[in-house]
């Protein structure tokens, strides 16, 4: 009997010292730098009176601190601040960051290009 209660102690003593380190991990690293651009995201596509000018100011923000971090910006990012700017008016940089987004993510190449040709012709 004795020696049954003894396993007993000795199993719980280990599943509890494995689930205490278990619960010790640290989550894991994301390959992006994400920021606050899901946000962005979310509040361009929920809020009817979506200021650009400011939207543009938060992602360019987020773009020097992924640089400054080192971690790349997630797809789909620079297709999103293309469009704001072509929304405020500024072409020339929409192309620049439409580019990017075909430029990173090869995949996107046939949308990146169907929204440059929606730009005046003269700009890309």
């Amino acid at each position: 009997m004795k020696r049954d209660l003894k396993k007993s102690y000795s199993f719980v003593l280990c599943v509890s010292i494995g689930l205490l380190l278990g619960g010790c991990n640290t989550a894991p690293k994301s390959t992006y730098y994400w920021g606050n651009y899901q946000e962005q995201v979310h509040q361009y596509f929920t809020s009817s009176d979506i200021d650009s000018t400011q939207q543009i100011i938060e992602l360019e923000k987020n773009t020097q601190q992924a640089e400054s971090s080192g971690h790349p910006l997630p797809p789909g990012y620079h297709a999103h601040l293309g469009m704001l700017y072509a929304n405020a008016g500024k072409d020339d940089q929409s192309v620049q960051e439409y580019q990017a987004e075909k430029k990173l993510f090869p995949e996107s190449a046939t949308f990146m290009d169907y929204l440059l040709g929606k730009l005046k012709p003269s700009q890309n």
